[in-house]
């Protein structure tokens, strides 16, 4: 509660600041994840200013808002987010933002809602993890580009242009991904991690998913839960258990150490990139890099 009151009493001080205009005169542009601000630097390019609140290995379900974070967003043309309630403890510097008419693109909310996946872990009442299947990503990728393009006109050509060579370079991952899952029997697929960030990705190519931690890692994993999921891969033969970049690995530790308590090995299968990418300049840091490591990860360990 105390953070709430001085993040809101931040925001409303720099509000009453004048918005600091880059001297480069270019769109000054705000964004949370790294999944976004990949995609955000993919369509924008070299026109626009942008700037990423969180970095690789940061998980946006708990991700609170710092004072320069607030000066960032105060200062934006354009702030763009997943929505859906993923960013859950920055919402209210958003509707703080709302109130002051900033230009702000909550991109999941843009997607039809009958094809979203219910949650009651979230206010949304959806799964927020949407960019974990590749066609939403595509949808995202036309609404920023129509969305700078709308804002700065003078490079809507740029934007455009940007928009089609990633969304080729979109087109070639789903081809790529979807061949390399192929090489996996199907009763194979069975993906157990940390958290339920991958149920979009389930969905698309047929995998049975499960997440110790539910849906948002606000939720702790308790003793009955790590013993349920412990007979649950002993039943099923599964091979292999993943870690995730973005959600301490002692959850995943304590299960493999319940299945072999219970006279059954699993191995851990690797570490996932879920709720962000690798580090900023490795393949892993781009979302397409991203994915392709992923199901690489994924169809290797569980063969």
């Amino acid at each position: 509660m105390k953070f709430k009151i001085i993040t809101l009493a931040l925001v409303t001080t720099l509000f009453s600041c004048k918005n600091e205009k880059a001297d480069n005169d270019k769109l000054n542009v705000v964004t949370t994840t790294t999944m976004i601000t990949d995609l955000v630097k993919n369509i924008g390019g070299e026109h626009i200013n942008l700037k990423g609140l969180m970095g690789s290995g940061v998980d946006p379900h708990l991700y609170k808002a710092s004072e320069g974070d607030v000066t960032k967003l105060v200062n934006a043309d354009v702030i763009f987010y997943n929505g859906l309630h993923l960013e859950g403890k920055l919402v209210e510097v958003f509707e703080k933002m709302e109130r002051q008419n900033k230009t702000q693109v909550p991109l999941a909310e843009f997607l039809d809602k009958s094809d979203l996946i219910g949650s009651e872990y979230f206010v949304s009442n959806y799964d927020p993890h949407v960019w974990f299947n590749i066609e939403y990503f595509k949808q995202f990728a036309k609404i920023t580009a129509s969305i700078l393009a709308e804002k700065d006109p003078k490079n809507a050509a740029a934007y455009k242009l940007n928009e089609q060579r990633f969304l080729t370079e979109l087109e070639a991952l789903e081809t790529k991904v979807t061949s390399t899952i192929a090489t996996l029997p199907k009763e194979k697929r069975i993906l157990v991690t940390a958290h339920d960030a991958f149920n979009y990705f389930g969905k698309q190519y047929n995998f049975e998913v499960v997440g110790l931690q539910g849906l948002s890692t606000a939720t702790e994993a308790g003793v009955k839960d790590v013993q349920k999921l412990a007979n649950f891969i002993i039943e099923k033969d599964i091979k292999a258990v993943f870690i995730e970049s973005s959600v301490p690995k002692r959850t995943i530790e304590a299960l493999q150490a319940s299945v072999k308590a219970k006279n059954h090995e699993v191995e851990i299968g690797g570490t996932l990139y879920s709720d962000a990418l690798g580090t900023s300049g490795t393949k892993e840091g781009t979302y397409t890099g991203m994915f392709k490591y992923n199901v690489n990860t994924i169809v290797n360990a569980l063969k």
